[in-house]
């Protein structure tokens, strides 16, 4: 009798070992997020570019050109133009930037107008798709609009051998909330299946993360 009980105590403790581990290996995801089409019904604009440290951009302002440069903005994140010199560029639009650049200027000509134009983006982290973890070959990939799960993964060359991807999360900057999501997806189910409703659109700024398998 008394083995019996060790035996059923066994289990309990076996099935609450097991349960433990399923939410701990769950990794706090939030839920699955809808699909999206393999091709876009009608192409749109992405969200508004952040400068990041080493974009080159293009100062213009209107009717003077002495006062114009190309520059490109510092590891510090700041650029340095004609008779503006330490403007904070990183973390703002381009637009931002241009109101700035007025104020700054308004002190030696009257009304300036103000254009900023990115030459060459560098994409910073919040700008890129990071896709970490169990796949060919791990890297970070410049944002575009209206890219989807299927997009990284063709970027990056699919799952390894080794890869649970439908294990795989998603983590994603809330912006309003200032809170870090994540969420579940399939990309097993996207790649080896051809399932349509397994692929998800993409935001700047999210990690994808890709298991590998236990056995």
């Amino acid at each position: 009798m008394r083995f019996i009980k060790l035996c059923r105590a066994a289990v309990l403790v076996g099935v609450g070992a097991s349960a433990l581990a399923g939410c701990v290996g769950d990794g706090g995801a939030s839920g699955s997020l809808p699909p999206a089409a393999f091709v876009a019904s009608k192409e749109q604009p992405g969200e508004e570019y952040i400068i990041g440290p080493l974009d080159q951009l293009s100062i213009f302002v209107w009717r003077n050109p002495e006062l114009s440069a190309k520059v490109t903005v510092r590891p510090d994140g700041r650029i340095t133009t004609p008779l503006v010199s330490d403007m904070p560029a990183v973390g703002k639009s381009p637009a931002m930037l241009a109101d700035d650049m007025k104020i700054a200027l308004s002190t030696y000509i009257k009304d300036p107008i103000v254009s900023v134009i990115v030459e060459s983006a560098q994409s910073t982290f919040s700008q890129q798709i990071r896709i970490v973890g169990a796949t060919e070959k791990p890297a970070s990939i410049p944002y575009r609009a209206n890219m989807t799960l299927l997009d990284a993964m063709i970027a990056v060359g699919g799952l390894n051998q080794y890869a649970a991807g439908n294990r795989a999360r998603l983590v994603r900057y809330n912006r309003d909330t200032g809170k870090q999501q994540t969420y579940n997806i399939k990309i097993g189910k996207l790649l080896k299946s051809g399932d349509p409703t397994a692929n998800v659109r993409l935001e700047p700024g999210d990690v994808i993360i890709i298991p590998e398998s236990m056995f």
